[in-house]
């Protein structure tokens, strides 16, 4: 009667003994697989590190290639003719893809920055005028008596001090529009310039000049080169960092805002 219930009591110790060694890998495998379930929830949500200064190179990256390909084609095309001389209608319809491509390019630029205007130094305020010091009355003298002699001469008033008109405070420069200085637009410039050289480029192989389009040529790669820069100088992109790269003149913002 004494072995019936020790040997319930292994029995049930062994049974225990039983689930545990089951349950427990099963909750440790659901609460590993909660952690990375969690961990990947919180990857696929985290923004991406100045993903705006990203996108906004990117998108100048796109606007220089979405001109430089209509450019060189017209470019390679006029160049390529017979004595530079293209039909009309193909110099129309490359001189518009162009344009068009300037177009979407000048739209999508970002808004020119703005500086603080210089500070003006403060203006003294001008001294108050200092009041004319008051001349005492001069005492009247005694009269003398009547002996036949003249009368003694009256003594003249002090005359009034007279200073000198003081200059007044110069007129202070009118601010700019909300106190900003708008900065000059080397991009828009770089593009007007591009433009006008294609539309000159465009009348020189429509007419067959073969020395006029060799002149448009030149001012139309330059205006391209004058557009790269202007985009890389304006700070949508990183700076160059190639390995042997030489540094760039101090005065290149100059140089692409000539428009070539």
């Amino acid at each position: 009667m004494r072995a019936l219930p020790a040997r319930r009591i292994a029995t049930s110790a062994l049974c225990a003994t039983f689930l545990l060694g089951i349950a427990g890998p099963v909750a440790v495998a659901a609460d590993h697989d909660a952690t990375r379930d969690a961990r990947a929830t919180a990857a696929v949500l985290a923004p991406v590190p100045e993903a705006d200064a990203l996108l906004a190179q990117a998108t100048s990256l796109g606007d220089v290639a979405g001109v430089l390909k209509p450019v060189t084609d017209l470019l390679t095309t006029a160049l390529k003719a017979d004595g530079g001389k293209l039909p009309a209608a193909d110099a129309t319809k490359l001189g518009d893809a162009v344009k068009e491509a300037i177009a979407k390019a000048t739209a999508s630029a970002p808004a020119a920055p703005q500086t603080p205007p210089a500070k003006t130094p403060a203006v003294p305020q001008t001294p108050a005028e200092p009041k004319a010091p008051t001349v005492p009355q001069t005492p009247a003298e005694p009269k003398k008596p009547e002996v036949n002699s003249p009368a003694d001469p009256e003594i003249p008033a002090a005359p009034p001090a007279i200073l000198p008109a003081l200059p007044g405070a110069p007129a202070l420069p009118a601010p700019g529009v909300a106190g900003r200085v708008a900065a000059p637009d080397l991009r828009a410039d770089a593009l007007k310039a591009l433009q006008s050289s294609v539309d000159t480029l465009v009348q020189a192989a429509v007419a067959g000049d073969a020395t006029a389009l060799g002149a448009a040529a030149k001012k139309t790669v330059s205006g391209l080169v004058n557009f790269v820069a202007a985009v890389a100088v304006g700070g949508a992109l990183p700076a160059p960092n190639l390995p042997g790269l030489p540094k760039p003149p101090t005065n290149v913002a100059a140089q692409s805002g000539s428009g070539g």
